[in-house]
Protein backbone atom coordinates (compact mmCIF):
# COMPACT_ATOMS: atom_id res chain seq x y z
CA UNK A 1 0.00 0.00 0.00
CA UNK A 2 1.25 3.54 -0.66
CA UNK A 3 -0.27 6.19 1.12
CA UNK A 4 -0.44 9.83 -0.38
CA UNK A 5 -0.19 13.52 1.18
CA UNK A 6 -0.08 16.64 -0.04
CA UNK A 7 2.45 19.35 0.60
CA UNK A 8 4.41 22.30 -1.00
CA UNK A 9 7.71 23.60 -1.99
CA UNK A 10 8.60 27.50 -2.85
CA UNK A 11 10.25 28.92 -5.49
CA UNK A 12 10.26 32.22 -4.86
CA UNK A 13 6.87 33.60 -4.26
CA UNK A 14 5.61 30.31 -6.19
CA UNK A 15 4.03 27.71 -4.44
CA UNK A 16 4.53 23.84 -6.27
CA UNK A 17 2.30 20.86 -5.32
CA UNK A 18 5.02 17.99 -3.77
CA UNK A 19 2.89 14.60 -3.61
CA UNK A 20 4.38 12.62 -0.51
CA UNK A 21 4.31 8.89 -0.98
CA UNK A 22 4.95 6.40 2.02
CA UNK A 23 5.21 2.88 1.06
CA UNK A 24 5.65 0.53 3.89
CA UNK A 25 7.82 -2.85 2.55
CA UNK A 26 8.72 -6.60 3.13
CA UNK A 27 12.12 -6.27 3.78
CA UNK A 28 15.32 -5.40 6.26
CA UNK A 29 14.71 -2.38 8.23
CA UNK A 30 15.16 1.18 7.06
CA UNK A 31 13.77 4.24 6.52
CA UNK A 32 14.72 6.34 3.22
CA UNK A 33 13.79 9.71 1.25
CA UNK A 34 14.32 10.47 -2.23
CA UNK A 35 12.92 13.28 -4.56
CA UNK A 36 16.04 15.51 -4.49
CA UNK A 37 16.01 16.23 -0.79
CA UNK A 38 18.39 19.00 0.75
CA UNK A 39 20.19 17.85 4.06
CA UNK A 40 17.04 19.74 6.30
CA UNK A 41 14.42 16.92 4.43
CA UNK A 42 16.62 14.20 4.93
CA UNK A 43 17.27 14.92 8.74
CA UNK A 44 13.37 14.49 9.27
CA UNK A 45 13.52 10.74 9.51
CA UNK A 46 15.11 11.04 13.21
CA UNK A 47 12.33 13.97 13.69
CA UNK A 48 9.61 11.78 12.44
CA UNK A 49 11.21 9.11 14.20
CA UNK A 50 11.55 10.52 18.00
CA UNK A 51 7.57 12.54 17.20
CA UNK A 52 6.10 8.96 16.89
CA UNK A 53 7.99 7.64 19.99
CA UNK A 54 6.61 10.36 21.95
CA UNK A 55 3.10 9.04 21.34
CA UNK A 56 3.93 5.52 21.93
CA UNK A 57 4.34 4.47 18.82
CA UNK A 58 7.48 2.50 16.48
CA UNK A 59 8.19 2.34 13.00
CA UNK A 60 7.14 -1.48 11.96
CA UNK A 61 10.48 -3.13 11.53
CA UNK A 62 10.38 -2.96 7.70
CA UNK A 63 11.33 -1.09 4.91
CA UNK A 64 9.74 2.62 4.60
CA UNK A 65 10.63 4.59 1.44
CA UNK A 66 9.08 8.35 1.44
CA UNK A 67 9.02 9.46 -1.83
CA UNK A 68 8.50 13.41 -2.85
CA UNK A 69 7.01 14.08 -6.67
CA UNK A 70 8.00 15.56 -8.62
CA UNK A 71 11.33 14.17 -8.35
CA UNK A 72 13.48 16.63 -10.43
CA UNK A 73 12.51 19.26 -8.08
CA UNK A 74 14.46 20.90 -5.03
CA UNK A 75 13.15 20.12 -1.79
CA UNK A 76 14.23 22.09 0.86
CA UNK A 77 12.69 23.22 4.70
CA UNK A 78 11.68 21.77 7.38
CA UNK A 79 8.19 22.02 6.69
CA UNK A 80 7.89 18.38 5.17
CA UNK A 81 8.22 16.84 8.83
CA UNK A 82 4.44 16.76 9.16
CA UNK A 83 3.34 15.36 5.81
CA UNK A 84 5.66 12.50 5.70
CA UNK A 85 4.43 11.56 9.43
CA UNK A 86 0.80 11.71 8.29
CA UNK A 87 1.69 9.73 5.56
CA UNK A 88 3.62 7.09 7.96
CA UNK A 89 0.70 6.75 10.21
CA UNK A 90 -1.51 6.88 6.98
CA UNK A 91 0.17 3.61 6.19
CA UNK A 92 0.13 1.98 9.28
CA UNK A 93 -3.79 3.02 9.22
CA UNK A 94 -4.03 4.92 12.14
CA UNK A 95 -5.28 7.63 10.10
CA UNK A 96 -7.98 7.45 6.98
CA UNK A 97 -6.64 8.35 3.49
CA UNK A 98 -9.75 9.66 2.17
CA UNK A 99 -9.39 12.80 5.10
CA UNK A 100 -5.91 13.01 4.57
CA UNK A 101 -6.20 13.89 0.58
CA UNK A 102 -8.66 16.70 1.10
CA UNK A 103 -5.36 18.59 3.05
CA UNK A 104 -2.18 20.08 2.48
CA UNK A 105 -0.04 19.50 5.36
CA UNK A 106 3.24 21.64 6.29
CA UNK A 107 4.92 21.85 9.77
CA UNK A 108 8.11 20.86 11.61
CA UNK A 109 7.70 18.41 14.31
CA UNK A 110 9.81 18.58 18.05
CA UNK A 111 10.54 15.19 19.41
CA UNK A 112 8.45 15.43 21.65
CA UNK A 113 5.54 15.26 19.25
CA UNK A 114 4.84 18.94 19.27
CA UNK A 115 4.42 21.36 15.85
CA UNK A 116 6.60 23.96 15.69
CA UNK A 117 6.56 27.12 13.39
CA UNK A 118 7.33 26.99 9.40
CA UNK A 119 7.83 29.65 6.79
CA UNK A 120 5.34 30.83 4.09
CA UNK A 121 1.92 29.44 5.94
CA UNK A 122 -0.03 32.53 4.30
CA UNK A 123 0.37 31.84 0.60
CA UNK A 124 0.36 28.09 0.92
CA UNK A 125 -3.10 28.65 2.69
CA UNK A 126 -3.89 30.82 -0.37
CA UNK A 127 -2.73 28.17 -2.97
CA UNK A 128 -4.97 25.72 -0.90
CA UNK A 129 -7.97 27.62 -1.06
CA UNK A 130 -7.24 27.84 -5.45
CA UNK A 131 -7.48 24.11 -4.97
CA UNK A 132 -10.46 23.99 -2.69
CA UNK A 133 -8.20 22.00 -0.43
CA UNK A 134 -8.05 22.32 3.54
CA UNK A 135 -4.89 22.96 5.56
CA UNK A 136 -2.94 21.54 8.06
CA UNK A 137 -0.27 23.88 9.80
CA UNK A 138 1.67 24.45 13.25
CA UNK A 139 -0.62 26.24 15.59
CA UNK A 140 1.29 29.17 15.42
CA UNK A 141 0.63 30.00 11.10
CA UNK A 142 -2.87 29.50 12.03
CA UNK A 143 -3.33 33.45 12.39
CA UNK A 144 -1.90 34.19 9.19
CA UNK A 145 -3.91 30.94 7.04
CA UNK A 146 -7.21 32.49 8.69
CA UNK A 147 -7.26 35.17 6.77
CA UNK A 148 -8.26 33.58 3.07
CA UNK A 149 -12.03 33.02 3.78
CA UNK A 150 -13.84 30.18 3.17
CA UNK A 151 -10.40 27.73 4.01
CA UNK A 152 -10.81 25.39 6.23
CA UNK A 153 -8.02 25.07 8.61
CA UNK A 154 -6.43 22.61 11.11
CA UNK A 155 -4.10 24.24 13.17
CA UNK A 156 -3.03 21.98 16.37
CA UNK A 157 -0.08 22.35 18.80
CA UNK A 158 0.94 18.58 18.60
CA UNK A 159 0.97 16.03 16.48
CA UNK A 160 -1.56 14.04 19.21
CA UNK A 161 -4.06 16.73 18.74
CA UNK A 162 -4.21 16.65 14.75
CA UNK A 163 -4.63 11.99 15.21
CA UNK A 164 -7.22 12.67 17.72
CA UNK A 165 -9.48 14.85 15.69
CA UNK A 166 -9.27 12.77 12.77
CA UNK A 167 -9.90 9.86 15.33
CA UNK A 168 -13.04 11.87 16.55
CA UNK A 169 -12.47 12.38 20.27
CA UNK A 170 -10.99 15.97 19.81
CA UNK A 171 -12.57 18.94 17.57
CA UNK A 172 -9.37 21.47 16.22
CA UNK A 173 -11.11 24.77 16.45
CA UNK A 174 -11.09 27.08 13.45
CA UNK A 175 -7.73 29.27 13.91
CA UNK A 176 -8.98 33.19 14.19
CA UNK A 177 -6.88 35.49 11.76
CA UNK A 178 -4.65 37.90 13.74
CA UNK A 179 -3.52 41.25 12.36
CA UNK A 180 -0.85 43.29 13.76
CA UNK A 181 -1.42 45.95 16.27
CA UNK A 182 -0.97 49.47 15.73
CA UNK A 183 2.54 50.76 17.22
CA UNK A 184 1.77 53.18 19.91
CA UNK A 185 4.16 56.15 18.82
CA UNK A 186 4.70 55.42 15.82
CA UNK A 187 6.63 58.37 13.74
CA UNK A 188 4.98 60.91 12.91
CA UNK A 189 6.33 63.38 10.16
CA UNK A 190 4.23 66.32 12.56
CA UNK A 191 6.41 65.82 15.10
CA UNK A 192 9.79 67.75 12.97
CA UNK A 193 9.84 71.47 13.79
CA UNK A 194 10.98 72.81 10.76
CA UNK A 195 12.56 71.17 7.42
CA UNK A 196 10.04 72.89 5.42
CA UNK A 197 11.83 71.54 2.05
CA UNK A 198 12.62 68.51 3.03
CA UNK A 199 9.07 67.68 4.49
CA UNK A 200 7.85 69.03 1.06
CA UNK A 201 10.32 66.62 -0.87
CA UNK A 202 9.23 63.42 1.32
CA UNK A 203 5.42 64.77 0.55
CA UNK A 204 6.11 64.80 -3.21
CA UNK A 205 8.02 61.37 -3.25
CA UNK A 206 5.44 59.94 -1.32
CA UNK A 207 2.46 60.85 -3.48
CA UNK A 208 4.03 59.80 -6.26
CA UNK A 209 5.94 56.97 -5.21
CA UNK A 210 9.54 58.39 -6.16
CA UNK A 211 12.98 57.91 -5.07
CA UNK A 212 14.75 60.13 -3.22
CA UNK A 213 18.28 61.11 -2.28
CA UNK A 214 19.03 63.36 0.60
CA UNK A 215 22.30 64.74 0.99
CA UNK A 216 23.47 66.36 4.27
CA UNK A 217 25.99 67.03 6.98
CA UNK A 218 25.56 64.66 9.92
CA UNK A 219 22.71 65.66 12.61
CA UNK A 220 20.69 67.48 9.66
CA UNK A 221 17.70 65.24 10.51
CA UNK A 222 17.97 62.73 6.97
CA UNK A 223 17.21 59.41 9.21
CA UNK A 224 14.50 60.88 11.28
CA UNK A 225 12.80 62.31 7.90
CA UNK A 226 13.39 59.05 6.19
CA UNK A 227 11.66 57.12 9.05
CA UNK A 228 8.08 58.96 8.85
CA UNK A 229 7.59 58.29 5.55
CA UNK A 230 5.70 55.02 6.01
CA UNK A 231 3.39 57.68 8.29
CA UNK A 232 2.50 59.43 5.44
CA UNK A 233 1.74 56.44 2.93
CA UNK A 234 -1.48 55.67 2.41
CA UNK A 235 -2.91 52.70 4.57
CA UNK A 236 -2.31 49.05 2.78
CA UNK A 237 -5.74 47.61 1.77
CA UNK A 238 -6.54 43.99 2.20
CA UNK A 239 -5.09 42.68 -1.18
CA UNK A 240 -1.78 44.58 -0.55
CA UNK A 241 -1.77 43.60 3.24
CA UNK A 242 -1.62 40.03 1.97
CA UNK A 243 0.40 40.95 -0.72
CA UNK A 244 3.44 42.21 1.99
CA UNK A 245 2.39 39.88 4.77
CA UNK A 246 2.90 36.11 1.85
CA UNK A 247 6.58 37.79 1.41
CA UNK A 248 7.19 38.29 5.03
CA UNK A 249 5.71 34.87 5.75
CA UNK A 250 8.12 33.50 3.23
CA UNK A 251 10.96 35.25 5.50
CA UNK A 252 9.33 33.78 8.42
CA UNK A 253 8.97 37.24 9.64
CA UNK A 254 5.91 37.21 10.58
CA UNK A 255 5.03 37.69 14.73
CA UNK A 256 2.71 34.88 15.80
CA UNK A 257 1.07 34.64 12.59
CA UNK A 258 -0.22 38.23 12.33
CA UNK A 259 -0.41 39.71 9.22
CA UNK A 260 0.90 43.29 8.69
CA UNK A 261 -1.31 46.11 8.53
CA UNK A 262 1.71 48.99 7.78
CA UNK A 263 3.64 49.67 5.44
CA UNK A 264 6.96 48.41 6.26
CA UNK A 265 10.28 50.51 6.80
CA UNK A 266 13.25 48.44 6.10
CA UNK A 267 16.87 50.29 6.90
CA UNK A 268 19.67 47.69 6.40
CA UNK A 269 23.44 48.17 7.14
CA UNK A 270 25.53 49.66 4.71
CA UNK A 271 27.73 46.40 5.58
CA UNK A 272 24.87 43.89 4.28
CA UNK A 273 25.84 41.72 1.72
CA UNK A 274 24.31 41.19 -1.77
CA UNK A 275 22.21 38.39 -1.15
CA UNK A 276 20.81 40.24 2.30
CA UNK A 277 19.79 43.21 0.38
CA UNK A 278 18.65 41.58 -3.06
CA UNK A 279 17.43 38.31 -1.32
CA UNK A 280 18.87 34.70 -3.37
CA UNK A 281 21.13 32.62 -1.89
CA UNK A 282 21.26 28.38 -1.83
CA UNK A 283 17.65 28.80 -0.43
CA UNK A 284 16.61 31.56 -2.13
CA UNK A 285 14.61 34.24 0.98
CA UNK A 286 13.35 37.27 0.07
CA UNK A 287 16.00 40.29 0.71
CA UNK A 288 15.58 43.67 2.33
CA UNK A 289 14.40 44.80 -1.27
CA UNK A 290 11.95 42.38 -1.28
CA UNK A 291 10.90 42.82 2.23
CA UNK A 292 10.39 46.90 1.33
CA UNK A 293 7.59 45.62 -0.98
CA UNK A 294 5.02 48.59 -1.12
CA UNK A 295 6.72 50.36 1.85
CA UNK A 296 10.51 51.97 2.42
CA UNK A 297 13.54 51.30 1.33
CA UNK A 298 16.13 53.32 3.38
CA UNK A 299 19.79 53.24 2.37
CA UNK A 300 21.88 54.86 4.78
CA UNK A 301 25.28 56.33 3.81
CA UNK A 302 24.31 54.88 0.14
CA UNK A 303 27.82 54.79 -1.30
CA UNK A 304 29.18 52.62 1.16
CA UNK A 305 26.85 49.54 -0.10
CA UNK A 306 29.03 46.75 -1.85
CA UNK A 307 28.00 46.74 -5.72
CA UNK A 308 25.50 49.09 -5.37
CA UNK A 309 25.49 49.92 -9.05
CA UNK A 310 25.63 46.28 -9.86
CA UNK A 311 22.84 45.06 -8.44
CA UNK A 312 20.08 46.49 -10.75
CA UNK A 313 22.00 43.79 -13.26
CA UNK A 314 21.41 40.84 -11.46
CA UNK A 315 18.88 37.63 -12.71
CA UNK A 316 17.53 35.46 -10.75
CA UNK A 317 15.18 31.93 -11.21
CA UNK A 318 13.75 33.15 -8.25
CA UNK A 319 11.57 36.09 -8.20
CA UNK A 320 10.08 38.47 -5.78
CA UNK A 321 7.99 41.74 -6.45
CA UNK A 322 9.61 44.33 -5.71
CA UNK A 323 7.83 47.87 -5.63
CA UNK A 324 9.12 50.45 -2.95
CA UNK A 325 10.29 53.74 -2.33
CA UNK A 326 13.84 54.27 -2.36
CA UNK A 327 15.20 56.52 0.03
CA UNK A 328 18.92 57.18 -0.37
CA UNK A 329 21.36 59.14 1.90
CA UNK A 330 25.06 59.95 1.78
CA UNK A 331 26.97 62.44 3.31
CA UNK A 332 28.38 65.74 1.36
CA UNK A 333 32.41 64.93 1.22
CA UNK A 334 31.55 61.28 0.18
CA UNK A 335 29.23 62.54 -2.98
CA UNK A 336 32.21 65.22 -3.34
CA UNK A 337 34.94 62.11 -3.48
CA UNK A 338 32.81 60.14 -5.85
CA UNK A 339 32.39 63.29 -8.53
CA UNK A 340 35.81 63.95 -8.30
CA UNK A 341 36.73 60.12 -8.88
CA UNK A 342 34.25 60.24 -12.11
CA UNK A 343 35.83 63.43 -13.71
CA UNK A 344 39.60 62.21 -13.41
CA UNK A 345 38.04 59.00 -15.22
CA UNK A 346 36.36 60.78 -17.57
CA UNK A 347 39.42 62.95 -18.22
CA UNK A 348 41.13 59.75 -18.78
CA UNK A 349 38.59 58.28 -21.10
CA UNK A 350 38.72 61.81 -23.67
CA UNK A 351 42.50 61.40 -23.38
CA UNK A 352 42.69 58.05 -24.74
CA UNK A 353 40.26 58.83 -27.34
CA UNK A 354 42.01 61.13 -28.52
CA UNK A 355 45.01 59.74 -28.82
CA UNK A 356 43.02 56.94 -30.51
CA UNK A 357 41.77 59.20 -32.90
CA UNK A 358 45.38 60.63 -33.61
CA UNK A 359 47.01 56.82 -34.25
CA UNK A 360 43.88 55.94 -36.23
CA UNK A 361 45.00 59.49 -38.95
CA UNK A 362 48.50 58.08 -38.74
CA UNK A 363 47.64 54.53 -39.36
CA UNK A 364 45.51 56.21 -42.78
CA UNK A 365 48.58 58.13 -43.87
CA UNK A 366 50.70 55.05 -43.34
CA UNK A 367 48.61 52.94 -45.33
CA UNK A 368 48.21 55.78 -48.51
CA UNK A 369 51.78 55.82 -48.68
CA UNK A 370 52.47 52.11 -48.77
CA UNK A 371 50.03 52.23 -51.53
CA UNK A 372 51.61 54.95 -53.06
CA UNK A 373 54.87 52.87 -53.62
CA UNK A 374 52.71 49.09 -53.67
CA UNK A 375 49.54 49.98 -55.10
CA UNK A 376 48.84 45.77 -55.30
CA UNK A 377 49.45 45.38 -51.90
CA UNK A 378 47.06 43.87 -49.00
CA UNK A 379 47.47 45.88 -45.86
CA UNK A 380 44.94 43.04 -43.92
CA UNK A 381 48.24 40.93 -44.26
CA UNK A 382 50.13 42.92 -42.04
CA UNK A 383 49.66 41.68 -38.70
CA UNK A 384 49.73 44.33 -35.45
CA UNK A 385 52.83 43.98 -33.75
CA UNK A 386 52.79 43.49 -30.18
CA UNK A 387 53.91 45.97 -27.85
CA UNK A 388 56.01 45.30 -24.91
CA UNK A 389 54.17 45.48 -21.30
CA UNK A 390 54.72 49.22 -20.23
CA UNK A 391 56.49 47.50 -16.39
CA UNK A 392 58.64 49.87 -14.69
CA UNK A 393 60.90 46.93 -14.31
CA UNK A 394 60.93 45.66 -18.47
CA UNK A 395 63.35 43.02 -18.87
CA UNK A 396 65.71 44.40 -21.57
CA UNK A 397 65.96 47.95 -19.82
CA UNK A 398 67.16 46.38 -16.36
CA UNK A 399 69.69 43.93 -17.85
CA UNK A 400 71.19 46.45 -19.74
CA UNK A 401 72.04 48.97 -16.60
CA UNK A 402 72.79 46.08 -14.09
CA UNK A 403 75.38 44.56 -16.70
CA UNK A 404 76.65 48.11 -17.39
CA UNK A 405 76.54 49.29 -13.56
CA UNK A 406 78.79 45.76 -13.02
CA UNK A 407 81.30 46.22 -15.70
CA UNK A 408 82.25 50.09 -14.23
CA UNK A 409 82.15 49.26 -10.94
CA UNK A 410 84.95 48.77 -9.31
CA UNK A 411 83.95 46.57 -5.94
CA UNK A 412 81.15 43.87 -6.17
CA UNK A 413 77.46 45.40 -5.40
CA UNK A 414 74.82 44.00 -3.56
CA UNK A 415 70.95 43.43 -5.29
CA UNK A 416 70.24 46.26 -3.75
CA UNK A 417 72.42 48.84 -4.72
CA UNK A 418 72.20 47.47 -7.93
CA UNK A 419 68.33 48.13 -7.93
CA UNK A 420 68.86 51.87 -6.91
CA UNK A 421 71.04 52.11 -9.25
CA UNK A 422 68.38 51.46 -11.64
CA UNK A 423 65.85 53.88 -9.79
CA UNK A 424 68.05 56.42 -10.29
CA UNK A 425 68.97 55.37 -14.27
CA UNK A 426 65.65 55.71 -15.32
CA UNK A 427 64.50 59.00 -12.72
CA UNK A 428 61.77 56.70 -10.37
CA UNK A 429 60.72 57.58 -7.02
CA UNK A 430 63.40 55.74 -4.62
CA UNK A 431 60.80 56.42 -1.76
CA UNK A 432 57.89 54.27 -3.47
CA UNK A 433 58.39 51.57 -1.13
CA UNK A 434 56.04 49.02 -3.97
CA UNK A 435 58.10 50.64 -6.58
CA UNK A 436 61.41 49.65 -4.67
CA UNK A 437 60.16 46.07 -4.16
CA UNK A 438 59.17 45.58 -7.99
CA UNK A 439 62.92 46.28 -8.94
CA UNK A 440 64.27 44.85 -6.66
CA UNK A 441 62.69 41.18 -7.86
CA UNK A 442 63.40 42.13 -11.43
CA UNK A 443 67.24 42.62 -10.59
CA UNK A 444 67.51 39.59 -8.53
CA UNK A 445 66.05 37.56 -11.23
CA UNK A 446 68.11 39.44 -13.95
CA UNK A 447 71.51 38.28 -11.72
CA UNK A 448 70.54 34.58 -11.15
CA UNK A 449 69.91 34.17 -14.83
CA UNK A 450 73.24 35.52 -15.54
CA UNK A 451 75.06 33.98 -13.12
CA UNK A 452 73.90 30.35 -14.74
CA UNK A 453 75.20 31.63 -18.04
CA UNK A 454 78.70 32.08 -16.20
CA UNK A 455 78.62 36.18 -16.75
CA UNK A 456 77.94 37.40 -13.28
CA UNK A 457 79.45 35.73 -10.03
CA UNK A 458 78.19 35.86 -6.38
CA UNK A 459 79.83 35.38 -3.26
CA UNK A 460 78.70 36.41 0.55
CA UNK A 461 78.88 39.88 1.60
CA UNK A 462 78.53 42.05 4.60
CA UNK A 463 75.63 40.24 7.01
CA UNK A 464 72.96 38.30 5.22
CA UNK A 465 73.51 39.85 1.77
CA UNK A 466 75.37 38.64 -1.21
CA UNK A 467 77.63 40.57 -3.77
CA UNK A 468 77.82 40.34 -7.60
CA UNK A 469 80.21 41.43 -9.68
CA UNK A 470 81.22 40.81 -13.46
CA UNK A 471 83.21 37.46 -14.50
CA UNK A 472 86.22 39.64 -16.63
CA UNK A 473 88.74 37.55 -18.57
CA UNK A 474 92.24 36.54 -17.08
CA UNK A 475 94.88 38.96 -17.40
Amino acid sequence: MVARVNTVAFQGIDVIDVDVQVQISAGLPAFSVVGLADKAVAESRERVRGALNALGLALPPKRITVNLAPADLAKEGSHFDLPIALGLLTAMEVLPAEEMMNFIAMGELALDGRITAVAGALPTAIHADARDMGLICPEAGGGEAAWVKGLEVLAPGALLNLINHFKGTQMLAQPVPLAQAEAPGAPDLADIKGQESAKRALEVAAAGGHNLLMSGPPGAGKSMLAARVPGILPPLTPAEALEVSMIHSLAGTLADGRILRRRPFRDPHHSASLPALIGGGPRARPGEVSLAHLGVLFLDELPEFAGIRQQTHLKSYQTFPLDSICLGMADPHVLTGLIKKRAELAGEIEAAQSRLRMLVIDLDHLDATIRLFKPDIDLEDIRPKPLPPQHHAFKGEVTRIVLDTLRQSTKPMTTNELAQHVMAERGLNTADKKLVRVIGKRVGACLRHWRARGTVTARKGPGPYQVWEIVRPNG
